[in-house]
């Protein structure tokens, strides 16, 4: 216990650690939490599951719970099973919340990742009462130090009423000095982010906050959850060659060098896998800002491909996880940790000039964007960091297979049935058919470059045959015919599959 202890420098914050029960029963019902964690990493481990515990015997009991993105820990699955939510923001991906969610048990509030700490300052919504901050330790001037993401935990911190750390014991203290934590201040009084490269350090290595807002400290011993990303297959292969093609073709034009710009990548297993290919390409001298780092960054490390990396989330597979962390110091040097603010701030995306690469569900021929919403209705994860980056990036690419459920699904469509990304901030679509660089092209060029280069050949006649018959019915600068358009989905529906629907 005395190395525990040893975590907690500051002498006055000693006394002030507790059990997470005890920590559980200072939350009332209708409390708006602040809880770090960011796509599985860096979440809190300890009080969550003694809310869960606690509200057994309180069935009424409810909370709003405000994150960076995704929790780890099996914390969203038994938040949602326990019904113990009234509001979730800002992104999930657990297969049981989202679950509850479409059935409208609790509220959950999709939002571009950087705009949550712009609304907590503003006072625009639910303010903080309680911030739960995972932390590998307490400096001895009260720095509060995060662990594998910083996510909102800065804003969380400096918005709550009361504190409370949970102190991970599995956590390295090697991350101690990987963190770079600056709040740019109100809307109206702040100053330009002296940010103009990935590598520069322009904040606090940890969190400073009025000590008398901790309120406990908890100890947890309980390593970050691995994350769920698969290696790349065949078609992710093809996707990424095609990928390097275009970014080549750029070199060649001279719009960019063989180091290219700063790389951003979404996450998840296509986007992992997309980025892993450039292992094989000429590329180099690579610098990222993203906002999580996956297995396929490191290995880019390891390759001397990559320079350096700045992000606010580490997440990594169980081997790669036990490779980075078994080995930081290796890394150390060559990674900074930000608040999401920072690391997805349009303000730094479009000075920096990102080369920004996101997964959609799916893509129509003129070029919108859904991320998000299975069939327009049921919400899958949220938008996350993709709108942050898309909007503001030199290069706003797109990435998806150009089909699913084994062809019954054409993710090329007429019209998407949900729109995060308009057709006027995606610049790239890829899939493992071909990429279609839109830039610069009216919405009646876009449609045969789109169809031709990115969708699967059992749906290229079938969506020639909607154009030409949306064209012939009314035209217009964006033809369309909206009851044939969104007839795909509904004959998904009906039918289970979108594959020889009646010709149009």
């Amino acid at each position: 216990m005395e190395q525990a202890y040893s975590r907690i420098e500051h002498n006055g914050l000693k006394d002030r650690v507790v059990s997470a029960d005890v920590a559980a029963s200072w939350i009332q019902d209708g409390m708006t939490l602040g809880l770090s964690g960011f796509t599985r990493a860096g979440d809190v481990k300890a009080l969550p599951f003694a809310l869960v515990e606690r509200a057994k015997n309180e069935p009424s009991f409810k909370v709003d719970v405000f994150t960076g993105a995704s929790l780890g820990s099996d914390v969203d699955k038994i938040f949602a099973e326990a019904g113990i939510l009234r509001k979730r923001l800002p992104f999930q991906a657990d297969p049981t919340m989202r679950k509850k969610m479409n059935e409208g048990e609790f509220h959950f509030v999709d939002q571009h990742l950087s705009h949550t700490s712009e609304m907590l300052r503003a006072n625009t919504m639910e303010q903080i009462d309680v911030a739960v901050i995972e932390s590998i330790g307490i400096t001895e001037d009260g720095m509060i130090i995060p662990t594998t993401s910083v996510g909102n935990s800065l804003i969380f911190a400096e918005n709550a009423n009361e504190i409370i750390v949970e102190i991970n014991l599995a956590q390295s203290e090697e991350l101690k000095g990987v963190h770079d934590l600056y709040s740019p201040g109100k809307q109206g009084e702040r100053q330009p982010i002296p940010l103009t490269k990935p590598d520069d350090a322009i904040g606090n290595k940890g969190i400073p906050v009025d000590l008398n807002k901790i309120k406990g400290i908890i100890f947890t011993n309980q390593p970050d959850s691995p994350s769920n990303i698969v290696p790349p297959d065949e078609e992710t292969k093809v996707m990424a060659n095609h990928l390097i093609d275009f970014l080549k073709s750029e070199v060649d034009q001279g719009r960019l060098t063989k180091s290219l710009a700063p790389l951003q990548s979404g996450i998840g297993s296509v986007a992992n896998a997309v980025f892993h290919g450039l292992l094989e390409s000429d590329f180099e001298n690579l610098k990222v800002y993203s906002e999580v780092l996956q297995d396929a960054v490191f290995d880019l490390i390891d390759a001397g491909k990559v320079d350096f990396a700045s992000c606010c989330s580490i997440t990594l597979s169980e081997p790669k996880m036990n490779e980075v962390f078994g080995n930081f110091k290796r890394y150390k040097d060559r990674l900074i940790l930000r608040p999401q603010e920072i690391s997805n701030h349009p303000e730094i995306i479009r000075r920096l000039g990102l080369i920004s690469i996101n997964t959609a569900l799916e893509m129509d021929i003129y070029g919108n964007v859904n991320s998000t919403h299975v069939r327009g209705t049921h919400m899958m994860n949220g938008i996350g960091g993709s709108g942050d980056f898309a909007r503001n990036a030199r290069l706003a690419i797109f990435v998806t297979k150009s089909i699913a459920k084994d062809g019954d699904i054409s993710s090329i469509v007429p019209f998407v049935s949900h729109v995060d990304h308009t057709e006027h901030d995606v610049d790239v679509l890829v899939t493992e058919q071909g990429y279609a660089d839109l830039r610069g092209l009216a919405p009646r060029q876009r449609v045969e470059l789109i169809i031709n280069n990115c969708a699967h050949p059992m749906y290229r006649e079938q969506l020639m045959d909607y154009y030409h018959s949306a064209l012939q019915k009314g035209g217009g600068h964006t033809p369309h015919d909206l009851e044939k358009a969104f007839s795909w989905h509904g004959q998904y529906e009906k039918e289970g599959t979108m594959r020889q629907l009646v010709k149009v």
